[in-house]
């Protein structure tokens, strides 16, 4: 007997017009939403040559009958919005839609209730999310600010922070974001250097565009002077 070929369409996807795909419930604070706002912007900012979906506080669902899960910050490769973002159907991240979870999936703690290194982490590592980053900057959880995991077979396992199936790494940097200093998670490179916002590249050109200036004004004044000391050695520079 020969068995019979089911087609996509015949397994159960559930229906987005039944399921709650936000609820307008605030729940972040100032200094959480800062930091969700710099490690997606400046992911689009700098990897404009590459195809990914990052986002803070949308939903995942994972599993047909259970409720999305909402990380703080996501990254998934190789995939894009659809073009009608409205439609209930592309306004949250169905795995089964895109095809594929995640590969990063970063949680944020401000308080001991997330359940951060419970059953969060047990549900990332059933979706089979690459890495689950717990960022706990006034450790609530214990000593370490930083907590990473790599799935490996069917669980997790501590990671270091160069994520190498993503080509990002992650550090903890000092500096000034939107007006306020603080020390910040940051995506980087393999060497260390930090994922620059849209302002800091800004601020880099300007940066760039005046040591330039600088340049040339120092070459043009170098060239006045040995133009006028030629001068007074009775040599005219323009006839060299």
């Amino acid at each position: 007997m020969v068995e019979p070929i089911l087609l996509a369409e015949d397994y159960f996807v559930p229906d987005a017009d039944n399921l709650i795909t936000e609820d307008d419930t605030p729940v972040d604070n100032f200094a959480s939403a800062k930091q969700q706002r710099l490690l997606v912007s400046c992911l689009y900012s700098s990897w404009q040559e590459r195809t990914f979906l990052a986002e803070a506080n949308v939903g995942i669902f994972h599993t047909a009958h259970q409720p999305a899960i909402v990380p703080d910050v996501f990254l998934s490769l190789n995939v894009q919005v659809p073009d009608n973002w409205w439609e209930k159907k592309n306004r949250s991240y169905f795995v089964w839609k895109f095809g594929k979870p995640p590969e990063v999936a970063i949680e944020i703690v401000s308080n001991k209730v997330g359940d951060e290194l419970g059953n969060k982490l047990r549900i990332y590592e059933q979706m089979r999310v690459s890495y689950y980053i717990v960022y706990d900057p006034t450790q609530q959880l214990g000593e370490s600010v930083l907590r990473l995991y790599e799935l490996r077979g069917m669980r997790y396992f501590d990671s270091e922070t160069w994520l190498e199936q993503v080509g990002l790494g992650l550090t903890l940097w000092e500096g000034e974001f939107e007006g306020r200093q603080d020390v910040w998670l940051r995506w980087c490179d393999r060497e260390g250097n930090v994922l620059l916002t849209g302002d800091e590249q800004a601020l880099q050109e300007r940066l760039e565009k005046e040591q330039q200036r600088q340049r040339a004004e120092q070459s043009e004044q170098r060239a006045q002077q040995l133009a006028e000391r030629l001068r007074a050695m009775g040599i005219d520079p323009d006839s060299l």
